[in-house]
């Protein structure tokens, strides 16, 4: 088990109007039993750092990562440096090729698809075992939760943010497959640091709350085939805004 309640989100938690400019804002702590990091905490440290860099451009796409230079760069060895790049890696920020050494991913159209195909294909699974064991205070806690996301109505991004990732760890926390839901929290957190720049559509908006609800009712009802397949096209519609921004921020530009 992950634990049993992961976050106890009262409604004053967050001021409003939350000015997020860092990547870290929107980096929530991992459920119980999933190593979101699994590295030395110097590892981990420059791990943040080098990601920050990455997301938010200081890092050029196809740059070349030099373990040397970023050493030197951060007051630091080399092997905390390797050990940051792997776990990049492994999130899909840094390509690493032999004999060529190690580059920025482009965080591009591309990058965003796999990402969110990954969670369509995995997040179906994890809600049909949840349906199928949830309790009712697994239920409660669920709409507690949107309770808190329609209170807070996308005012604060960030606050939003919070309380929509541990809406979904409720569902996936308890899993017994801890590779799949480590899976799922990985590639959901990358989602998260490509996202937080981009509004919100009334659409999207409306849908996010709709979809949760119709969730609830049908956890409440036992349906796990079709709560399977609304989170489906939950997790696609989400992958899906973030397209149509990065279509629209790349078409500006070339404008």
């Amino acid at each position: 088990m992950f634990g049993e309640k992961l976050y106890d989100i009262p409604a004053n938690v967050y001021g409003l109007g939350t000015d997020l400019t860092e990547t870290s804002d929107f980096k929530a702590p991992a459920p119980e039993g999933i190593d979101a990091i699994g590295a030395s905490s110097e590892g981990a440290s420059l791990y943040q750092q080098i990601r920050e860099d990455i997301i938010e451009g200081r890092l050029a796409a196809n740059e070349r990562l030099v373990v040397t230079d970023l050493a030197r760069r951060h007051g630091t060895s080399t092997n905390p440096v390797r050990e940051a790049l792997q776990l990049l890696r492994g999130e899909g920020f840094v390509t690493l090729i032999a004999n060529r050494g190690a580059r920025v991913r482009p965080i591009d159209q591309d990058f965003v698809r796999d990402i969110y195909e990954i969670g369509v294909l995995i997040e179906p699974a994890l809600t049909q075992w949840f349906v199928n064991m949830a309790t009712a205070e697994d239920i409660a806690e669920l709409e507690r939760l949107e309770d808190l996301i329609e209170e807070n109505n996308f005012a604060d991004t960030l606050r939003h943010s919070e309380l929509d990732t541990a809406f979904h760890t409720v569902m996936y926390q308890k899993h017994y497959n801890r590779h799949a839901a480590e899976l799922w929290w990985k590639h959901r957190e990358v989602l998260r640091a490509v996202s937080r720049r981009f509004d919100f559509t009334l659409a999207r908006r409306a849908a996010i709350l709709r979809e949760h609800r119709e969730l609830i009712a049908l956890v409440k009802a036992g349906n796990a085939n079709e709560a399977a397949q609304l989170i489906a096209r939950h997790v696609e519609g989400s992958g899906r805004h973030i397209l149509e921004h990065m279509r629209a921020r790349n078409a500006a530009r070339a404008g």
